[in-house]
């Protein structure tokens, strides 16, 4: 068991680490050469320049003003200064609500930590229990323990003061989660009414467009918006199955980073050229000369890319049965995503489309009726996924028990009773082992939601976060405390009889606290520190620089500004708000570490998104009602949990006072969904009106047309010369009475077809782009 002495150890190397972390990036940040690593942001607003640029060759490399290294802790300070508007300004919405749930957490926390502390603590010591039962039953804790629910007699009525405990802390909590959605959910529609024009504002996405025998899919969107939305429609691109065309695009930029290092590599080198062998990964085949191989490979991909922009042109096949249609207002846009469009809900089904540098362009030639089988693909191998992690997870757990491992392996005993040896063993090493199973989680659920079909980063992530958070509650939490019980009880177990298992399990669960202690400062103390160092984006831009840097652009496509990466940070706070919830009333000496997260966290990420983290996309804090969903699950399984230990406690006359707690929790959920969600999920006709008619008096004049016509064309064609050829709609007659269309027996109404099997691709267009 994990004592003071372990827990104090690995607190020590935790916070060393820290320190080391953070004392070598307040240097590494002041020396020139590494000023694009550290503040990418700024040089990406074209608002920073190489603080070196002349002064003697060695200032160039290093800082050498002394003063600067008196004050190299300013970041500090520096990361607090910038005002919440000033920050969603420079950085947006997202990532200022992204750094509001570290507040959130501080406030929560900080007064629970202060109850739990002044009330709980003092009553969980005051007892005997665990010494009793250490002594009858051969149960093992540590002083620790000594400090949690499990040290209060079976029966006692001290058990109260855990239950009035309890209710304070979800009424605090439903309290900060009520005040915080309400403050989100003004700066959101703040935000969305003071924005700039942005296509997405004007544009929904249809999907599922009916193939028509006698109409190109363009033709047919045309002529169902002119008919369906005569007074606003403006103008439609339809989607192409462009996937291949930007799996080649990649592969000739790839080539070419290849022959720009060889040629560098020869301009410093001319007595030799570079050669590279043809094989797997450049390990086998014939060795040719590189430059000359690199160029016929950039030749043969641009002859390609040429033959396959034309057939994505040409070929039915590449049009999907769907388009992204923009219309004149944002009034016109609001009313056609937010609506049925034909009394058939699987037909001409509309969404708001996601701004042009959200949308996750591959998956859009995922046809519409594969993506409930995918779903459901996916749904199994996560189960699997998450049921086939116990293992290596349980396995973890036995790291945190001494006599488990003398007992596998029995010769190294006198190496671990080594004092420092055993309290690093229980302190540090099982928060390492889990954190390093599960670094490649992330990329895995990542594949998943992209094969879900999402048509958008931003969902993408959000379903990734959700998916990485149920694999924390299970893998993580359940697992980590059932098979860390079952290690640490086993002798005990065995010798009990039925009746007797729910309470030593009652009695087990808090023990587990001192695990999740371990946990959070090896993840969330080092880790957090770490993140700021940015050791692996330093070491690529440097190798970038060295062997491929030409120009100045070159220099800045080295740079890796990251982004705040939504999908695995969001689902590790959540883990800290269960485990915070879950032990403020059991284990109140969990809350201190907890703290210590969210005020490193909270410190270090304001200064990534200040001066590092380019966010890819801007949703307006859509991911606000997910972080809220998470916290109620959160808070209402404490509450079971809490139930489950007072019933296995004696206290079962208390059940019918923490039934109350969940069903409070769930109707205050409810209320907090019906009147807050939906400023997250719709758009106010009367906000796009107000914006609408403020726009039409500030710019009568505008070109809406123009500006939104190939907002959504797909990336591999933005520099196409064709695209300023074509046009893809004609002009918009609005007084004409009868639209006009190539249907043989329909000519005003267009009643869709029936969905056929066949794609629409089988409709040979005129001309789709």
């Amino acid at each position: 068991m994990a004592t003071f002495g372990d827990i104090g150890l690995a607190a020590g190397v935790n916070i060393l680490s820290a320190l080391v972390f953070l004392v070598a990036f307040a240097i590494l940040r002041l020396q020139p050469f590494n000023d694009r690593v550290y503040f990418p942001k700024w040089y990406l607003k074209g608002l920073r320049s190489n603080p070196a640029q002349s002064g003697v060759f060695v200032s160039k490399f290093v800082n050498l003003d002394w003063r600067a290294y008196i004050r190299f802790l300013n970041w500090v300070p520096d990361a607090l200064k910038m005002p919440e508007p000033e920050l969603i300004d420079h950085a947006g919405l997202d990532s200022a609500v992204y750094l509001r749930i570290y507040l959130l957490g501080l406030k929560i926390f900080v007064p629970v930590t202060l109850l739990a502390w002044a009330i709980l603590v003092p009553v969980n010591w005051t007892n005997n229990t665990l010494a009793i039962s250490q002594a009858t039953d051969k149960v093992q804790y540590s002083d620790i323990d000594k400090l949690s629910i499990s040290n209060i007699p079976h029966g006692s009525q001290r058990f109260w003061t855990h239950i009035v405990m309890a209710y304070a802390f979800t009424f605090w909590t439903c309290y900060t989660l009520l005040k915080e959605y309400e403050t989100i959910a003004e700066m959101r529609l703040h935000f969305l009414a003071s924005e700039k024009r942005r296509p997405d504002q004007f544009t929904v996405l249809v999907r599922n467009v009916p193939p028509d025998p006698d109409e190109s899919v363009t033709e047919c969107v045309e002529h169902f918006f002119l008919v369906n939305h005569p007074e606003h429609y403006l103008t439609h691109q339809v989607v192409m199955n462009a996937n291949k065309l930007a799996k080649l695009v990649k592969e000739k930029k790839s080539k070419q980073n290849w022959l720009d290092y060889y040629q560098l590599k020869y301009s410093r080198n001319p007595s030799q050229r570079p050669t590279k062998k043809t094989g797997f990964l450049g390990l086998c085949g014939d060795k040719v000369d590189a430059i000359n191989y690199q160029t016929a490979e950039i030749e043969r991909l641009s002859k390609e890319i040429a033959e396959e922009r034309e057939r994505v042109k040409t070929d039915p096949k590449c049009i999907m049965p769907a388009a992204f249609v923009s219309f004149k207002t944002r009034w016109g846009a609001a009313v056609c995503a937010q609506t049925q469009q034909t009394r058939n809900p699987t037909l001409w089904l509309t969404e708001w489309a996601s701004e042009p540098r959200d949308v996750y362009w591959d998956n859009l030639a995922i046809p519409y009726v594969s993506l409930t089988i995918r779903r459901l693909i996916v749904a199994v191998a996560f189960f699997f996924l998450t049921f086939f992690f116990m293992i290596p997870v349980t396995i973890v757990q036995s790291l945190a028990n001494i006599e488990g491992i003398e007992k596998r392996v029995p010769f190294l005993k006198p190496v671990i009773e080594t004092p420092f040896i055993k309290s690093l063993i229980q302190g540090v090493l099982p928060g390492i082992a889990l954190k390093i199973f599960l670094i490649v989680l992330p990329t895995i659920l990542m594949m998943m939601s992209k094969f879900e079909g999402f048509l958008a980063i931003s969902a993408l992530e959000r379903r990734s976060a959700l998916r990485y958070y149920m694999f924390n509650f299970v893998n993580v939490f359940l697992v980590s405390v059932i098979a860390g019980t079952a290690f640490e009880q086993l002798d005990s177990f065995l010798h009990l009889s039925a009746n007797e298992f729910a309470p030593t399990i009652g009695v087990a669960i808090p023990m587990k606290a001192t695990f999740f202690i371990t946990y959070i400062m090896v993840d969330g103390w080092a880790g957090v520190a770490g993140e700021i160092l940015r050791l692996k984006p330093l070491i690529i831009f440097h190798l970038k620089n060295f062997f491929l840097v030409k120009t100045e652009k070159d220099r800045e496509a080295a740079m890796d500004p990251g982004s705040i990466g939504f999908d695995t940070g969001e689902p590790q706070i959540q883990l800290y708000f269960l485990l915070g919830l879950v032990y403020a009333v059991v284990t109140p000496v969990f809350l201190p570490f907890i703290l210590v997260f969210f005020v490193l966290a909270y410190v270090v990420f304001r200064h990534q998104i200040i001066n590092v983290y380019n966010q890819e996309y801007e949703s307006a804090g859509a991911f606000w009602p997910d972080v809220h969903g998470r916290i109620i699950f959160a808070l209402v399984f404490s509450q079971l949990v809490l139930m489950g230990l007072m019933s296995t406690k004696g206290a079962a006359a208390s059940t019918p006072f923490l039934i109350a707690l969940p069903v409070l929790t769930f109707f205050f959920h409810r209320f907090c969904k019906g009147r807050y969600e939906p400023a997250f999920v719709k758009y106010p006709l009367q906000e796009a009106m107000i914006k609408d008619t403020l726009e039409r008096a500030r710019e009568p004049g505008l070109n809406l047309k123009g500006y939104l016509q190939y907002a959504y064309v797909h990336p591999v064609f933005k520099n196409d010369e064709d695209d300023e050829d074509d046009d893809l709609h004609g002009k918009i007659e609005e007084s004409i009475t009868i639209i006009p269309t190539k249907r043989q027996s329909r000519r005003n109404t267009p009643v869709p077809s029936k969905i056929s099997s066949e794609s629409s691709a089988d409709v040979v267009p005129e001309k789709e782009f």
